[in-house]
């Protein structure tokens, strides 16, 4: 079994990681993307709204280097209603954006660094934290998350910055880190009606060992169609 997102210390519950939401979109034979240079879209219209409504229900939104580059994200609530709903609560008008990285090499004028307001933390092996602090200053925060990467110190880390609810986005490199890690709490995967059939195309995972298993299945939750696509939630702990 995974470890509890909270621990209790005699009458003191105390948050040892977030709740962690994985969400996807894929094909209906496991793929992220093609490999144009172009982002295919796997959602719906609908879907893309269901997720907006996902982000502004959580702390934090994390993503993989991979992901940054390629896709260029923005990680902000689009919805002006939700945004104000959120700072009516107390809240910022979008979660904090969260980005793992190997090498800490990534673009300052990225739209992760620059779009919106939002707290931007980089979380990379220590060893790459100095070079990374430096090229990134002004732009995030650069925490150091043992070498290699530690996934269960950067929720922990998360965890002390109040994060109580994680969703994470992508991609595959980073759902096999969580996955394998044995970290997620719960699974969203929206499926597209076609195929991608290309091997060179980035999947929904890589090859790890997973505990989630036919003697450890997920549990399935819920199925919806949403505009089009099958939205399948999974409980995975």
């Amino acid at each position: 079994m995974g470890c509890s997102p909270v621990i209790y210390l005699g009458s003191l519950w105390i948050m040892a990681r977030p709740y962690v939401l994985l969400s996807a979109a894929m094909s209906v034979d496991g793929y992220l993307d093609d490999a144009s240079p172009e982002r295919l879209l796997l959602s719906s219209s609908e879907d893309f709204d269901a997720v907006d409504e996902l982000r502004a229900g959580v702390d934090a939104i994390l993503v993989g280097a991979g992901t940054l580059r390629a896709d260029n994200p923005r990680l902000l609530v689009r919805s002006a209603e939700r945004r104000r709903a959120r700072v009516a609560r107390g809240l910022p008008e979008s979660p904090a954006k969260v980005v793992i990285s190997g090498s800490g090499a990534l673009d300052p004028e990225a739209a992760f660094f620059t779009a919106g307001p939002a707290e931007r933390l980089v979380y990379l092996p220590t060893r790459a934290v100095e070079a990374a602090a430096e090229r990134l200053a002004g732009r995030a925060e650069v925490i150091g998350a043992g070498d290699p990467l530690d996934v269960h110190a950067l929720l922990a880390d998360l965890a002390s910055r109040g994060v109580r609810r994680l969703l994470v986005e992508g991609g595959g490199t980073v759902h096999t880190l969580f996955l394998t890690a044995d970290v997620v709490d719960e699974l969203r995967l929206a499926v597209a009606g076609f195929f991608v059939g290309d091997p060179a195309a980035p999947r929904l995972v890589g090859p790890g060992r997973f505990p989630q298993s036919p003697a450890r299945p997920m549990r399935l939750v819920s199925t919806e169609n949403v505009g089009g696509t099958a939205v399948l939630r999974f409980q995975v702990g």
